[in-house]
Order: C-alpha cells, then sequence, then structure tokens
C-alpha cells in the first residue's frame, strides 16, 4: 500500500526553523539556493493561518507562494485554476520533481478522477488542481473528508468586476471562506492595478488579507512600439524580428480570428513553421496546435487573445503584438509569456489609429463602457510615449520607476529632457485645488484660463492657479500631463470618474521635495541611433563558445522530451542551460548542486547532459 508523502521522511537531516526547512524543501525538490523577493514573507504569513493577496510578476516565483506551504503543511492544498492547460503544466512540472500533485477535470476519465480523489483522501497528494466549477461541485463532499492545508486562487484577477479577464463562474469562490473559516486563502495574480486588487479581497471574504505587492518589472524583456506601419511593410519586419530569433518560440497576437490565419499562411509562404488559433478553431484543432507549440514542433502560434494563459512555456523568446491591445493589464500579461524563465526576451507592439477605432466600438458594444474606454486610452498613452516605456508600465500599476529602464526603444534613441518641475508643480497645485475631484480636461482648462460654463459653475476660476498656465496650448498641457500620469506624479481613478489623485510623488513635487523631467513638446521622432545597443543582462551567455555549448544542451534537452513525451523546458528552463553552459559541469555532484537541479532531475538527468559536456569540452 503506498505510504502518505511525507517531507520529513524526505530531509536529510532535521531542520527546527520554518524557514530552515522551506529552505531544505527548495533546494531539495527545485534545485534553488534561496528564495526569490518576497517568497518567504509570503510562505511565513500563509503558514501562520493568514489570508493573502499575492501580486507577482509572470515569471517572478507566484507557484512557489502555495507550493512550499502545501509541503510543509499537513494535508492537501486545492489549487483553483482557470484553465486545463495550465493545470496539466504544472502538475507535470511537480510530479517531475518528486512532487506529488494532480489535476481534477474533464480531460480525465471518471475513472482517473475517481482514483485522484482516493489518493487524496488516503493522503498521498499534496497539492490538488481544480477548476472552479469541480470545486463548488465537490466541496460539501470535500468539507468533511479531506484535510486542506490551504487552498489557493490563481489567476486571481477573473474574480473581479474590473479585472481585464472576469470570468463569471470565478464569482462562487466567495462562499470558501465561509465554508473553510480556518483554512488560510492565498490569492495570486500578475495583473491587478488597485481598483481590482481591492475588489478582489472583496470578491472572496478576505476582508483583513495582508497584500503583497511585488515589483511588476520583468527586466529581461525588451518593450518596443512601432507605429504606423501596415500590410507588407508590417509582414517584412515580423518576418525579419523572427529571423533574429532563430529557432526561438514566439506568439504573435491578432485583433480577429481572421487576421491569425492570414498571418500564419503568409509565413509559412515565407518558410516559417507558423499556425492559427482562435476559439472558432475545432476543439481537436486547438489542442494539436498547443501541444505542438509546447513540444517545440512549431515555432510561432499566430493567436487572439484566447490562446496564452493556459501556457506554462518557460522558453518562450518573443511576444509580438500585430495591433494594440484593449488594456494595459493584457497587455502586461501577454507580454509577460515571454522570458518567464529570466532569459532574456523581446517584446514588439505594432500600432496605429485603426486599432484604436477598431477597440473604442469595442470598448461602447461592452457592459462597462466608460471604464474600457479609459483602459483603452492608457494602452494608447503607452504607445505614443516619448519616455521610458517601463515607467509608463509600471505606473499604471501604482508602481514608480525613478529611472530610465534602457531596455526599450525609447531608451534606445533618448530624446531631449527639459526640467519640468515647475509645470508640474503648476498642474498638480490645481489638482489639490479643486479637491481631487477633476479630470484631466478640467485641470487643463484651469491652467489656461478657460471661462466655460463647467469651469465657472464650479467657482475654479477663483482659485489660485487659474491661469497660471495660459502661455502653453492645450495640446502642450495635454503632453506635459501625460508624462506626468505616466511618471506617477498622479493616479486617475476610473472608478470615480476618472478624477485625478496625488501620490505620495506628487506631494513632494509640489513641495519642492522632488523634481521632474519632460520631453519638449515640440519632440519628434528621429532615426535611430544604430551604435546604440540594447542593454546586456548579466545572465546573458559570455561568448561564442558557451552560446555553442548551450545551442548543444538545447538539442539534447529537445531529444530527451521527445523519448519521454515531455515538453522541453519541463525538463529544464532555457535559463538553467544558460548557467550549465556557463558553469560545464562533468560529474554528478557538480551537476546536482547546480541552479534549478534538484534531486529528482540530477537522479534522471545528470548523466546525458555531463556526458554532452565532457565530450564538448573534450572536442574543443
Amino acid at each position: 500500500m503506498r505510504k502518505p508523502f511525507s517531507t520529513s521522511l524526505m530531509m536529510t537531516q532535521p531542520a527546527t526553523t520554518l524557514e530552515a526547512r522551506a529552505l531544505a524543501l527548495l533546494k531539495r525538490f527545485y534545485g534553488y539556493d534561496s528564495f526569490l523577493p518576497m517568497q518567504l514573507d509570503v510562505i511565513k504569513h500563509i503558514m501562520n493561518g493568514n489570508d493573502c493577496l499575492v501580486l507577482m510578476p509572470t515569471g517572478g516565483g507566484k507557484s512557489m507562494c502555495y507550493q512550499m506551504p502545501a509541503l510543509l503543511g499537513e494535508g492537501c492544498a486545492i489549487v483553483v485554476s482557470p484553465l486545463l492547460a495550465l493545470m496539466a503544466d504544472q502538475v507535470e512540472a511537480l510530479v517531475g520533481n518528486g512532487i506529488p500533485a494532480a489535476a481534477l477535470n474533464s480531460d480525465n476519465s471518471e475513472a482517473q478522477n475517481r482514483d485522484i480523489v482516493e489518493q487524496v483522501y488516503a493522503g498521498h497528494i499534496k497539492l490538488l488542481y481544480v477548476s472552479p466549477e469541480r470545486l463548488m461541485t465537490d466541496l460539501d463532499v470535500w468539507l468533511n473528508r479531506i484535510k486542506v492545508s490551504l487552498i489557493a486562487i490563481d489567476e486571481a484577477h477573473c474574480i473581479s468586476q474590473w479585472g481585464h479577464d472576469f470570468r463569471p463562474e470565478y464569482a462562487q469562490l466567495g462562499v470558501l471562506k465561509e465554508r473553510f473559516p480556518a483554512v488560510p486563502i492565498v490569492a495570486l495574480t500578475a495583473t491587478a492595478d488597485k481598483i481590482t486588487r481591492e475588489d478582489i479581497v472583496k470578491q472572496l471574504h478576505i476582508d483583513g488579507a495582508r497584500q503583497f505587492i511585488n515589483s511588476f518589472d520583468r527586466p529581461n524583456i525588451h518593450l518596443a512600439v512601432r507605429s504606423a506601419v501596415k500590410g507588407a511593410d508590417k509582414l517584412r519586419e515580423i518576418a525579419r524580428f523572427i529571423a533574429r530569433h532563430d529557432g526561438e518560440s514566439g506568439i504573435i497576437y491578432c485583433l480577429r480570428r481572421k487576421d491569425t490565419e492570414n498571418m500564419a499562411r503568409n509565413l509559412q509562404r515565407m518558410g516559417i513553421t507558423a499556425k492559427p488559433f482562435h476559439a472558432a478553431l475545432p476543439v481537436a484543432e486547438k489542442k494539436l496546435t498547443q501541444r505542438q507549440f509546447i513540444n517545440d514542433e512549431v515555432q510561432v502560434v499566430c493567436a487572439t487573445i484566447a490562446f496564452g494563459m493556459g501556457i506554462d512555456k518557460s522558453n518562450v523568446r518573443w511576444i509580438i503584438h500585430s495591433n494594440m491591445p484593449k488594456s494595459m493589464e493584457g497587455y502586461y500579461q501577454e507580454v509577460g509569456r515571454a522570458g518567464r524563465d529570466g532569459a532574456p526576451a523581446e517584446a514588439l507592439m505594432f500600432y496605429s489609429f485603426g486599432d484604436v477605432s477598431t477597440l473604442m466600438s469595442f470598448a461602447i458594444d461592452s457592459g462597462q463602457r466608460a471604464v474600457n474606454e479609459e483602459k483603452l486610452r492608457r494602452m494608447q498613452q503607452y504607445a505614443e510615449s516619448t519616455v521610458c516605456r517601463r515607467r509608463v508600465l509600471l505606473s499604471y500599476f501604482n508602481e514608480r520607476y525613478d529611472k530610465d529602464c534602457d531596455y526599450c526603444d525609447v531608451c534606445d534613441n533618448h530624446p531631449e529632457q527639459i526640467d519640468g518641475t515647475t509645470l508640474a508643480q503648476m498642474a498638480l497645485s490645481a489638482i489639490a485645488r479643486t479637491g481631487e475631484k477633476a479630470g484631466v480636461t478640467t485641470i487643463i482648462n484651469i491652467l489656461r484660463a478657460s471661462r466655460n460654463a463647467d469651469i465657472v459653475s464650479a467657482g475654479y476660476d477663483r482659485l489660485k492657479t487659474y491661469g497660471v498656465g495660459r502661455a502653453l496650448s492645450h495640446a502642450a498641457w495635454n503632453h506635459y500631463m501625460l508624462q506626468m500620469l505616466q511618471q506617477g506624479a498622479f493616479e486617475m481613478a476610473y472608478d470615480r470618474g476618472n478624477v485625478l489623485l496625488l501620490t505620495d510623488y506628487g506631494r513632494d513635487l509640489l513641495q519642492g521635495r522632488a523634481t521632474i523631467s519632460f520631453t519638449e513638446f515640440q519632440y519628434r521622432d528621429k532615426a535611430p541611433d544604430k551604435s546604440k545597443v540594447a542593454k546586456q543582462r548579466a545572465f546573458n551567455l559570455a561568448n561564442e563558445r558557451d552560446e555553442e555549448l548551450f545551442k548543444e544542451l538545447k538539442a539534447l534537452r529537445l531529444e530527451l522530451a521527445r523519448q519521454l513525451g515531455k515538453p522541453a523546458y519541463t525538463i529544464f528552463s532555457d535559463k538553467v542551460l544558460m548557467v550549465m553552459a556557463t558553469e560545464k559541469p562533468v560529474t554528478r555532484p557538480a551537476f546536482a548542486t547546480m541552479y534549478g537541479v534538484g534531486e529528482a532531475k540530477t537522479q534522471q538527468f545528470w548523466h546525458p547532459f555531463t556526458q554532452a559536456i565532457a565530450r564538448f569540452l573534450n572536442e574543443h
């Protein structure tokens, strides 16, 4: 009879403190020597029986925040996940690391699902992945028969009416706290602004939950936007971009279903292995495309937003948006599907006013017109920005980035800057004197001494700041107000009629405790500075020899993956292979101490990889 899983039996030496136990398990099962920022804080919080909301970027280690407490605690952790493919990927990764996990879903036979449930009852499963529908169906049975260690709600933005991917089935999850009052609930997402975060906590009835908010920055992804490129010119640029990423997986997001098919067809004519993916395709065809992409048999998927959320593929090296997305949340999540392993990746977006027109019609027809129109405006502002794109992106999520990133197209070709502190103080003073009850247009009208009825009736013409900015045109003020928003001097509360709210940074500017720089209104695009080289990250390979070995290790990984019938990235990520190509272990002990190599992976893969490295060294 199979024994229940026990982490204490798996450890070579007893560890007395929670942190020591967690670090020992981290090394044993995952091959890491230390936790990423904030992970250990979250783990300790959950182990103390507390609820929390965790925001970390894609690839930032959200899963560890509930997987480690599941290993440390007694019983089984229930993980609510929205997509079957996402469950399958995560379960396969856990099992590959020697951790007993399973997923209850419709892809299994009823006999398989019954067997999984019996294993859970017997204490053999530490993490059980389940859809919200299945969880609610089986809740009454599980309530008395399973010792639940924690409940994790993955992709938690799906529960919020303000989230970019609201799903009605998630709305049922509010009963979990009532049914499991003593069980910690952890909600996890990579994409939620302040309003969405507050709504998640409200919908899950975890009002006292602590919010752990990590940086949204994905410093390994180069961000770029190309405007006014259409038709054949756009296709040629995309083809050249893919050629620079020879053999590397990528996704092209398109606005319409027919666009995905046309894009895939055109790329196929150029000899690129590409397939379309959208909701109207037959289920069997979609599953085949997804499997071929995961297994590196198809290099490019041309997709609508229907593709990618359920993909845990760590070696996607690039993302292209053929059209502008409808929101910053959606853009951030889609871009985040590149470089999940932390190795260098690229994100390129094409933008045109035609995209804005189409997306605006979608917003008008939606059930939340005002909110969706504002989200679209912010996306347009990002596309048109002349300041560091990373600063703009992070400010949307209320995170101030106080320097230029040197890893986006704007930073590759810096525009001229001016000191904008005095201009900012004019605008911020007007925001403060209206009691933070006015929007952008009203503030500009105050600064320019407008006499329209709204200004006069509100008494804004009697404010001290009325008319202080009359020397600048409306367009110039709009240009500078946009940059203040992008750099985090104020927030726009779209749930309160788009009024402007001062941030701590904005108050510091107003009081003369901080400064701000703007690009001049007269700025026009310049030709790219070809001598500017995009900033190289520390984890890039150092020389051609290491690059050659890295390619050989990737080929070996693919060969082993096909023999085992599993995705290549589940054996080792690109980042682990980069470290391997740099450190070149040729013995089992050296291999076992590698970054990202746990005991299960050592036992299974040390021999073929060390042999390949030794052979490479002998040949060179």
